[in-house]
């Protein structure tokens, strides 16, 4: 579904905006983009009533693999697009293609169909996210080691192409030879650069973060673990203000427990929801070909032939609900969703927050945090 009246009034809905909700508001949108929140309704306006349901700015994806059988290394852009329309259909507005690390050709085959799936319909397709290759054997998750590589100056990047106009997202670790080097010409390219799949002390990570690595992925995952005589990166994350993670709310890879921990120790500022999902994602339990190996599916765990995690089966709708569920409110939810992933990529200013001026990237939510309306740049893209 794909609508877009040229003023299109949304009211009797609890808007979720920056730090404060309003009861039973209004936004209009004009041109694609919010133009006033609860003011005066506008005669001649095509009219949505929300029944009392709730409006958030869209969900923000800045890690996934992939979804509904497809894999962003493999596809071609309609099957982006094919993600693309089952992400808006989970209240997400936009998200970052992810990759593994694999061979340079297939770098090159996948960054085409983005550039070409940018221009679709459905969530948009922000750019690019490179989940390795500069990472740490020994923090490997369920990435192959074979196609890790080591930084030999600015001239390895430029084997990774990357689209045109879009976002250039990577997690590397900096404790890889000429890693905190790596990240001073990452910044200097404009790159969104993430620590995860490592091994640091806190020497190289703060080396690190002055060069410019400022977020780390999938925090708690695939990093090596808290301990009181080596607090390492788990530690580090949570003591510095100034560096910002993300988490897969699944309840599998982190306990629901420590959710809630992370959050009094680190502050709704601190972190965005990920899904880290995979192509098997939508398709229900069962054994499923990705990456060139089978990976299972059981009662919503993926794993492995080794029995390890291989990313998550989830969308930003689930890990909403989940947080939800834990006491979360919206107003925080809608930060770590949308804001916080918004400022993470630069384009704070367009989108991740209902403000006037802003793009309309909207979802509504019911009492039971179903997604029943998908609004992106004005275009009602989905509706139960």
């Amino acid at each position: 579904m794909n609508h877009s009246p040229r003023q299109l009034l949304l009211r009797n809905a609890t808007l979720v905006l920056p730090g404060r909700t309003i009861e039973r508001g209004s936004i209009l949108i004009e041109e694609g983009r919010i133009s006033s929140i609860d003011e005066n309704p506008v005669t001649g306006a095509e009219t949505i009533d929300l029944g009392g349901t709730t409006l958030l700015p869209g969900f923000i994806d800045v890690h996934i693999h992939g979804a509904v059988g497809v894999d962003v290394m493999e596809a071609t852009a309609d099957g982006l697009q094919e993600v693309s329309e089952f992400l808006a259909t989970q209240g997400v507005t936009g998200w970052l293609p992810t990759f593994v690390p694999t061979v340079d050709e297939d770098y090159a085959i996948a960054v085409d169909a983005i550039s070409q799936a940018m221009r679709g319909a459905g969530a948009r397709v922000l750019g690019v996210h490179y989940e390795g290759p500069f990472v740490n054997p020994e923090q490997c998750g369920a990435l192959h080691t074979e196609c890790f590589s080591t930084y030999s100056g600015p001239g390895a990047l430029n084997s990774l192409p990357v689209p045109e106009n879009g976002v250039r997202m990577m997690t590397m670790a900096p404790e890889v030879s000429r890693g905190v080097e790596l990240v001073r010409e990452l910044k200097a390219r404009g790159w969104v650069i993430s620590i995860g799949h490592t091994r640091a002390d806190l020497k190289v990570l703060d080396e690190a973060c002055d060069a410019g690595a400022r977020h780390m992925t999938h925090f708690m995952n695939a990093m090596a673990p808290f301990h009181h005589r080596s607090p390492g990166p788990v530690a580090w994350g949570l003591s510095r203000e100034d560096v910002t993670f993300d988490l897969i709310a699944d309840g599998i890879h982190i306990d629901p427990f420590m959710l809630r921990l992370l959050m009094k120790i680190k502050g709704v500022a601190g972190i965005s929801l990920i899904s880290d999902a995979i192509a098997a994602t939508g398709k229900g339990d069962g054994e499923y070909e990705i990456w060139g190996e089978t990976i299972s599916v059981k009662n919503g765990r993926t794993a492995n032939v080794w029995g390890s995690i291989a990313g998550s089966v989830i969308s930003m709708l689930d890990a909403v609900r989940l947080m939800h569920s834990l006491g979360v409110s919206y107003v925080d939810l809608s930060e770590m969703a949308s804001g916080n992933p918004a400022r993470l990529l630069g384009l704070d200013q367009i989108c991740g927050s209902i403000e006037v001026g802003k793009r309309a990237d909207l979802v509504v939510l019911d009492h039971d945090d179903k997604v029943q309306l998908t609004i992106i740049g004005g275009d009602i893209v989905f509706k139960a």
